[in-house]
């Protein structure tokens, strides 16, 4: 790569009025004009060679907007889902941005640069101090990719946090240039009670997500503030693996984390490595 045209693409982020660019963006995505969504639809399919077969539609231009098509389903089956009782699968479609353990509570990120799940989580220390050595992945979702979030293990919600923040976009380029990236952008950090612990995962936003939907809650647009809330045995929704858990409003990337000795990741998993739904990825 170009290390001064990577620079210079980044620091025109921090410039771009990306929350505009972003609900612009949503609005032309979620339009229902025919000759409007048929439009974006076919140039997109075409210049990301989407795999149309495996669609829970006919034909692409059946989706009532762009963004019902990016967000589409998918035909039963086309995502078989491991079957291991001891294993841990793949949330998304993607690519492994990063995948190790964390060291005293620090996250890699890229090119040596890491930032703190604290940060990260905007959660309390009871909930951080045991993921301080714990297995955490990175998947980016790019946008030819499924953008549908499944879980990856057994797990019953207990705490959702959306956290504001930047709409840096998070491809490699800006990961391997932006301190904390992924601690700075707005994110909605949710926490599971699974098998073995509390397990996180974090939706990170990115320039052109304009929200985050979630099977609980249904869609949470971009705020201004801090929101939390908890989840009790009577209201917590519970999920098995390779259930639907949410998605992006247009793409992004999924950090999982998990408690300190429970999961082991594969060891033939490596970084640009591409991933899909229901993939082992590692044992608990």
């Amino acid at each position: 790569m170009n290390t001064f045209i990577d620079k210079l693409l980044v620091s025109i982020q921090y410039i771009v009025p990306a929350r505009l660019l972003g609900n612009l963006t949503n609005k032309l995505a979620c339009s229902e004009r025919v000759w409007l969504k048929n439009l974006l639809i076919r140039a997109f399919t075409t210049l990301f060679d989407i795999n149309t077969e495996e669609m829970d539609r006919e034909h692409s231009t059946d989706y009532p907007s762009f963004n019902a098509f990016f967000t589409r389903e998918l035909k039963p089956g086309a995502r078989p889902i491991d079957e291991t009782p001891s294993g841990i699968c793949s949330p998304a479609d993607g690519t492994i941005q990063h995948v190790g353990y964390a060291s005293a509570g620090n996250l890699y990120q890229a090119k040596g640069m890491t930032f703190t799940s604290e940060n990260l989580l905007a959660a309390e220390t009871a909930d951080v101090a045991p993921l301080n050595d714990g297995a955490h992945m990175t998947i980016y979702l790019a946008p030819h990719n499924y953008h549908r979030l499944h879980a990856p293990m057994d797990g019953t919600l207990r705490k959702m946090h959306f956290i504001p923040g930047r709409r840096f976009s998070v491809n490699t380029r800006t990961a391997n240039t932006i301190p904390g990236l992924f601690a700075r952008n707005e994110r909605l950090a949710c926490q599971f009670d699974g098998p073995a612990g509390a397990y996180w995962l974090v939706f990170v936003g990115a320039m052109n997500v304009a929200s985050i939907s979630t099977a609980w809650a249904g869609e949470i647009v971009s705020q201004s503030m801090l929101i939390q809330e908890s989840f009790t045995p009577v209201n917590a929704p519970s999920f098995c693996k390779g259930d639907y858990i949410g998605h992006f409003n247009l793409g992004s990337t999924i950090v999982m984390l998990f408690p300190n000795e429970v999961a082991t990741w594969l060891q033939e998993l490596k970084e640009a490595q591409p991933v899909r739904v229901g993939q082992k990825l590692a044992d608990f």
